[in-house]
């Protein structure tokens, strides 16, 4: 009779359920406790606010979205550790492949065992959700598959890349540290690079891009994954006034971008048949080391060495070289040493944990030339810029949008529609760039000069341009630059570049959305600092005031800004902001502008008394205001007192005192 190879051990199966079953046991029971305090709720309510079927389904969906792949990371680690625990041990290991099953039949019982020990908490607590919904009435067929789906394809996905780790390590206590490392390692070298390039390349100054956050699925699922809920306001009687109503009414729920849980489950059948060619071709004597692949082993040494030089070497230079560093920027050389000492940590450390031994410095001194050489190259194409990244300006062809910070405010430009204002914002920043030497050697002491400056001619600007890509990607660069005034009368310096951008007339009603009309002004604030009162604007009071201010544009009288007034001394002593909502790629996005009222700005002034906001004794200016406190403050005579704000009333009554206002 011919025998048959099996590829699934149900005894195995079985074993490894109810061996392990205190894990998915415990998990089930932790699983259920939501449904029933839900359950609880709604008994002790009446079930009056179960809701309908759709609430359900955006209950199901916020799980899915935002509790999921957390929950998935780690329950999957530790399914994964007991399944593949035999591998990690010399005899264990030896026994179950003296077993009258083949490493494929092991293979496929141990990845199906973990994988019903993922889903049984999940099916445990679904079920009882089901019939929670059942029981009330708030069943819905659709949302529950996707939520099915999503529980699918997100366990199978992290449990697949857990197999794959457990077969890359050899070692127990390695196994969750590579796992993690390797769900979260693009996202931790984007911070670490972002952080190291930041601070040796003029203006680019980004702490994380998200580039590559797509290969961090956990960080990715959460930041795409979205509950997008449609509501509809209907009208209803109430039987008993017979008096109208509006209540608002859930329509429809859908998880955004879920099929990218599918792609993760595809790149998990790929990590799959990995961990199948790595068990395949695994030595039973690797338990115990803590890399198991031998082609991964230099990779395991170098890169420790690696992350170590890059996280250490910047954690020893804040501690050794950081308080003898003048400017904002790495001195290239210290910088140097301390990453080749982390490094070498690093290198060391990892040689200690593959040879299983103390005694590696004899033989690896050729690698640690390596690792030296690498962290000097590094120190030196970002201290000299040889990639040419502080230099590059992106053309308004390759651009889709750029968004332009300057003067308290942000200005957003489309090629078709702001081509003339796009090549000034790009001249500007040329400018920038070439006086690079200029801004980076007066950093070390520009600071001190606009503290000590007295005279009114010397300031600091922050310019931050952010530029969209037609391919999605994005150029930021970010600048803390000094402007003077004498530069500011010389052509072709930045300075006056972007003087001459800022208080421009197509600047000035980009600042305003004046005849944009994605943006609509729906809210706003103001804040009298005399009286101190604060109003909460609502759309058409924002309107009124926003067209008031643009009249005032119009004659001249607001839209000037003075780089060199820091307090803003000339306005009134008020804080006015106008909140802009703007429609772009089917996302709401937001806009803040604060404008300064000044002395003269009549259609502003006119508005605000009118709406009831403000009064002729609020009409006074920063800097009159701080004169007359410190006046009052430091003991000026009753009488140089009352010359200063104004006395009424006499010596048969009570006295007021009452500051003058000021008329543009």
């Amino acid at each position: 009779m011919q025998s048959k190879t099996s590829f699934f051990n149900r005894t195995l199966f079985r074993k490894n359920l109810t061996r392990f079953w205190p894990l998915w046991g415990g998990a089930s029971f932790l699983g259920s406790l939501f449904p029933l305090a839900l359950l609880l709720q709604l008994v002790r309510r009446g079930g009056y606010h179960a809701g309908s079927p759709l609430s359900f389904t955006e209950f199901y969906y916020n799980v899915a979205a935002y509790g999921l792949p957390v929950i998935s990371l780690l329950y999957a680690i530790l399914c994964a550790m007991l399944v593949w625990s035999y591998l990690y041990n010399a005899r264990s290991v030896g026994l179950m492949h003296t077993l009258p099953v083949t490493r494929r039949g092991l293979f496929v019982t141990n990845f199906l065992s973990g994988m019903a020990m993922m889903l049984i908490p999940y099916a445990v607590t679904g079920a009882l959700c089901v019939l929670i919904s059942l029981a009330f009435g708030s069943f819905d067929a659709v949302g529950l598959l996707v939520t099915v789906l999503a529980v699918l394809g997100e366990s199978f996905f992290y449990f697949a890349t857990a197999t794959f780790v457990a077969f890359m390590v050899g070692n127990v206590f390695a196994l969750p540290a590579v796992y993690f490392l390797l769900h979260f390692l693009a996202v931790l070298l984007d911070w670490l690079l972002c952080l190291f390039a930041g601070n040796f390349i003029f203006g680019l100054n980004s702490y994380y891009s998200g580039v590559v956050e797509f290969l961090s699925p956990t960080v990715y699922l959460m930041e795409q994954l979205h509950v997008v809920c449609t509501y509809e306001e209907v009208q209803v009687v109430t039987e008993l006034t017979h008096t109208d109503g509006y209540i608002t009414r859930l329509t429809s729920v859908t998880l955004e971008n879920a099929w990218l849980i599918g792609v993760y489950a595809l790149v998990g059948v790929a990590f799959l048949a990995l961990a199948w060619v790595l068990y395949a071709r695994r030595r039973s004597e690797s338990a115990g080391d803590v890399v198991a692949v031998g082609w991964m082993k230099p990779v395991f040494r170098f890169g420790l060495a690696a992350l170590a030089a890059l996280l250490g070497g910047q954690a020893l230079y804040a501690l050794f070289w950081g308080s003898f560093q003048d400017g904002r920027y790495y001195d290239a050389l210290p910088m140097a040493v301390c990453m080749v000492v982390a490094g070498a940590i690093g290198y060391y450390a990892a040689s200690m944990l593959l040879a299983k031994s103390l005694r590696v410095f004899r033989k690896s001194w050729k690698g640690l030339i390596l690792v030296a050489v690498g962290c000097i190259a590094l120190c030196c194409v970002l201290r000299f810029d040889l990639l040419g990244i502080s230099r590059r300006v992106p053309e308004v062809s390759q651009v889709e949008k750029v968004e332009f910070h300057a003067a308290d405010n942000t200005y957003r430009l489309y090629p078709g529609e702001d081509d003339e204002v796009l090549e000034q914002v790009r001249a500007v920043h040329k400018a920038i760039v070439a006086d690079q030497d200029y801004v980076r050697d007066y950093e070390d002491n520009w600071r001190y000069t606009i503290a000590s400056d007295d005279t009114g001619t010397v300031t600091s600007a922050y310019i931050r341009f952010i530029y969209t890509l037609h391919n999605g990607l994005q150029v930021e660069r970010r600048y803390s630059i000094p402007m003077t005034k004498y530069r500011m009368s010389q052509a072709g310096t930045y300075d006056g570049l972007l003087d001459a951008l800022v208080n421009s007339k197509p600047m000035k009603a980009k600042r305003l959305h004046a005849g944009d009309d994605r943006y609509t002004v729906e809210s706003g604030s103001l804040w009298l600092e005399l009286s101190g009162e604060g109003y909460d604007l609502n759309s058409r009071e924002s309107a009124a005031i926003l067209d008031a201010v643009a009249r005032d544009a119009a004659s001249g009288a607001w839209g000037e800004y003075d780089w060199f007034d820091r307090n803003n001394n000339g306005a009134y002593a008020m804080s006015l902001e106008l909140r802009f909502a703007c429609s772009e790629n089917d996302h709401q996005i937001y806009d803040w502008i604060e404008i300064n009222v000044r002395p003269g700005m009549d259609h502003t002034v006119a508005c605000l008394k009118e709406l009831g906001l403000v009064t002729e004794r609020d009409l006074v200016t920063r800097e009159e205001m701080e004169k007359r406190e410190n006046s009052l403050k430091y003991g000026e005579t009753a009488y140089e007192a009352a010359a200063s704000v104004g006395i009424i009333g006499g010596a048969d009554g009570p006295t007021t005192v009452v500051v003058a206002g000021v008329t543009a």
